[in-house]
C-alpha cells in the first residue's frame, strides 16, 4: 500500500527546481518527464528499426547514373531518399534525446554513435545525388524544375542551381561525406567535456547552505542579490574552464580547422561566406549588424553605468552583471504557474495557436526539471514524424518561464511547419529559427510589464528588457564579432592560441560594456563556454532574430488580426523560400539595418523609463 503524503505538486515542482541536491532521474515523476515512447516505444524497436533502415538506405543508391533520364525517375529518387531520412530522423533524434537525459548513461551514448555513423554512411551513398543532378543539361534541369511533379523539389533544384560552382565532383563528394564523423570530433569532445566530465565546486546559498553546481545553477545563482553569492557562483563556474583552458583551445582550434577546410574545399572566400551561402544572406546582413552595434554601443556604456550607481558598489565587476537592480517580485514560480503566464503572454496569437500550445503542455512534449547527469540547456528538437519536444532544466525562475515561452516559439514553428509543408521544405532556416522563438519572449515580456503598474515591479521588469537586449544583441553582436575575428586569424595564420583568445575576448568585452566595468580575469575563458561556437557564424542569428521579432510582436499588438495572420502564415512556410523573403512576407526587411536600430531605440526608451522611475 502506497502511504499517503500532504505535499503538493507545486511543493514537488519547487523542490526539484530548486533543491540543493539534483534528483536522479529515476525519482523524478513522469508527468515532467517527455514522451520519447511516442517516438520508439522500446529501446528493442529502436534496433529493430535501425536494422531494418541499415539494409534499406542503399536503395538510393540504385537512381546513381538515370537521374537525367526523366522528371519520375528524378522524383522516385527523391521520395525513396526522403522516407530513408525521415526514418534516420527518428532515431537520431530518439538516441540522443536518450543520451541527454543523463549523460553519464554510456548506453545511449553508444546509441547516439551508431546512428551518428549510419548517418554519414547515408551520406556517402547520395553523395552521388548533387552532383549528378548538376551534371543534367541546364535547360533539361529548368524543364524539371517547372513539372508539376516535382514542384515540392523545385525551391531546392533552383538552389542547387545558384549554388552549383560550390558543388564538387562524385568522388569528392563522396569523400566530404566519408568525413562527417572526423568533422563532428572536436563538437563531440567539447560536448563531453563540458557537460560529463567537468565538476564545478560546490558553493554556499544566500542561507549558507552548501549546494551542488552545475552550469545552469551557477548561471542561476549569477542573479543573487547577496554579491557573495554570485561572486563564489562566478567562480566556481569558470574554475573548471581555466583548468582545462589547454584541453579546450585544443577543441577550438579542431573546430576552426574544420570550418576551414570545408569553406576551402567548396571554393568559398571564407567560412563566414560558406555559413552565409546556404540561406543566401548578404554578407552585408552581418557586417551590417556588427558595425551597426558598435557604432551604438554608448547606451550600453550608460546602462551598466547605471547599474554600477544603483548597485552602490565601488567597483562593477562582471558577476555583477546579471542580478536585478531591484529585488525579485516573480520567486518560486511553480510549473503550473509558468504555464499560466505564458498562455496569459500568447493570447494575441489567437485561440488556435494556444491550442496547439497546450496540446504540447498536456502530451509530453517537454522534459522539465534537472537531474543527475542530464545535460545542460534547453532546446526545441523533433523531427518530421514526430511531435517537437522541449528540453529544459527548470529552476522556478522567471528566467526559465522565459526559456519555455523561447522554446515554445521553436516548437510552434516546427509544428505548423511540419503540417504545411512537405518534407523538402519543413525544415526552416537557422537565420529564422529564432524569431519565432523570440517573438513569443517579446509579447511575453510586453505581457508583464504592460500588466504591472507597481514600481518596484516595472523597475525590475524594464530591466528584464535592457537586459534581453543586452545578452540577446549586444552581447551575441559581440559574439558574432569575436567568430569574425577568431575565423579571420585562422585563415590568415594569426594567433588562435588559448592566451590569444584570451586577450581579444577581454578586448571586446572592455569595448562592448565601457569603463565602468572590472572585466575579471575569470572571465577571458568565458569564450571556451559558448557551444553555439561550434557551429559557426551561428550566434549573429539571435540579434537578427530579435530584431525581426520585435517588429513582428509589436506589429501584432498594434495592427491585431492582419499582422497576426501575416505572423501565422509565416510559421507555416519552414524552408520553402530564402529566409530574407519569407520575413519581407512576415512583415519585416531584414536586409536594411532598420529593425536592428529600432531595437536600439527601445534599450534607450526604456532606460529613460527606469531613470526615470529610480529618480523617484
Amino acid at each position: 500500500m502506497k502511504k499517503k503524503t500532504n505535499v503538493s505538486n507545486e511543493t514537488i515542482e519547487l523542490g526539484l527546481g530548486g533543491g540543493s541536491v539534483l534528483p536522479k532521474r529515476s525519482d523524478v515523476p513522469d508527468t515532467y518527464k517527455w514522451r520519447l515512447s511516442d517516438i520508439y516505444a522500446s529501446n528493442a524497436k529502436w534496433e529493430t528499426d535501425f536494422k531494418k533502415l541499415k539494409k534499406e538506405m542503399g536503395a538510393v543508391a540504385k537512381f546513381q547514373g538515370k537521374l537525367g533520364e526523366s522528371a519520375e525517375t528524378l522524383l522516385d529518387c527523391f521520395k525513396t531518399r526522403d522516407a530513408i531520412g525521415i526514418a534516420l530522423g527518428k532515431l537520431y533524434v530518439y538516441a540522443n534525446m536518450k543520451s541527454h537525459e543523463d549523460t553519464a548513461e554510456s548506453k545511449y551514448q553508444g546509441l547516439s554513435n551508431r546512428v551518428a555513423t549510419l548517418s554519414v554512411e547515408f551520406s556517402a551513398i547520395g553523395s552521388f545525388i548533387t552532383p549528378e543532378i548538376l551534371a543534367i543539361p541546364e535547360e533539361t534541369l529548368k524543364n524539371y524544375i517547372k513539372d508539376p511533379k516535382l514542384e515540392e523539389y523545385s525551391f531546392g533544384l533552383k538552389e542547387l542551381l545558384r549554388q552549383r560552382k560550390h558543388v564538387l565532383s562524385l568522388e569528392e563528394e563522396t569523400i566530404l561525406a566519408k568525413s562527417g564523423d572526423m568533422a563532428g570530433v572536436a563538437d563531440n569532445a567539447f560536448s563531453m567535456l563540458t557537460n560529463a566530465d567537468m565538476k564545478f565546486p560546490a558553493i554556499k546559498n544566500e542561507s549558507g547552505e552548501h549546494v551542488e553546481m552545475s552550469e545552469e545553477r551557477a548561471v542561476s545563482y549569477l542573479r543573487s542579490r547577496k554579491r557573495e553569492v554570485r561572486k563564489a557562483a562566478f567562480e566556481s563556474l569558470y574554475k573548471p574552464y581555466n583548468e582545462m583552458r589547454n584541453t579546450l583551445g585544443a577543441t577550438f582550434d579542431g573546430m576552426l580547422k574544420s570550418s576551414k577546410f570545408y569553406a576551402d574545399v567548396r571554393k568559398y572566400a571564407s567560412p563566414l561566406a560558406s555559413a552565409l551561402d546556404g540561406d543566401n544572406i548578404p554578407a552585408s546582413v552581418y557586417h551590417n549588424l556588427v558595425d551597426t552595434l558598435e557604432k551604438n554601443l554608448k547606451p550600453l556604456h550608460r546602462y551598466v553605468a547605471l547599474r554600477k550607481k544603483i548597485l552602490g558598489v565601488k567597483e562593477l565587476h562582471m558577476y555583477d552583471i546579471y542580478t536585478p537592480l531591484v529585488n525579485d517580485p516573480f520567486k518560486d514560480i511553480s510549473w503550473s504557474r509558468a504555464k499560466e503566464m505564458m498562455l496569459d503572454s500568447l493570447a494575441p496569437l489567437g485561440t488556435e495557436y494556444l491550442e496547439n500550445v497546450k496540446e504540447g503542455l498536456e502530451k509530453g512534449w517537454i522534459d522539465v526539471f534537472a537531474n543527475q547527469g542530464k545535460r545542460s540547456g534547453a532546446y526545441s528538437w523533433g523531427t518530421y514524424e514526430t511531435h517537437p519536444y522541449i528540453f529544459m532544466n527548470y529552476t522556478n525562475s522567471l528566467n526559465d518561464v522565459s526559456t519555455l515561452v523561447h522554446e515554445m516559439g521553436h516548437s510552434m514553428h516546427s509544428f505548423y511547419s511540419r503540417k504545411h509543408q512537405p518534407y523538402a521544405t519543413a525544415g526552416y532556416s537557422i537565420f529564422t529559427a529564432e524569431v519565432a522563438s523570440t517573438t513569443n519572449e517579446v509579447l511575453f515580456l510586453n505581457h508583464l510589464i504592460d500588466s504591472t503598474k507597481k514600481k518596484n515591479e516595472r523597475i525590475y521588469l524594464l530591466n528584464r528588457r535592457l537586459e534581453n537586449i543586452r545578452t540577446t544583441v549586444y552581447r551575441q553582436t559581440m559574439f558574432a564579432s569575436f567568430e569574425r575575428e577568431v575565423h579571420r586569424r585562422a585563415a590568415t595564420g594569426e594567433d588562435t592560441t588559448p592566451d590569444g583568445l584570451q586577450i581579444l575576448w577581454r578586448t571586446l568585452n572592455e569595448k562592448y560594456y565601457g569603463s565602468a566595468i572590472v572585466v575579471d580575469k575569470e572571465l577571458e575563458m568565458e569564450w571556451a563556454r559558448i557551444p553555439h561556437f561550434y557551429n559557426p557564424f551561428y550566434v549573429y542569428q539571435y540579434a537578427t532574430g530579435y530584431s525581426a521579432a520585435t517588429a513582428l510582436a509589436n506589429g501584432i499588438l498594434e495592427k491585431g488580426k492582419p499582422a497576426r495572420d501575416k505572423y501565422l502564415k509565416f510559421l507555416t512556410m519552414g524552408g520553402s523560400d530564402y529566409p530574407i523573403n519569407l520575413l519581407k512576407k512576415a512583415g519585416v526587411d531584414m536586409s536594411t539595418p532598420a529593425p536592428v536600430e529600432e531595437v536600439i531605440k527601445i534599450f534607450k526608451k526604456t532606460l529613460d523609463e527606469m531613470e526615470t522611475l529610480l529618480a523617484k
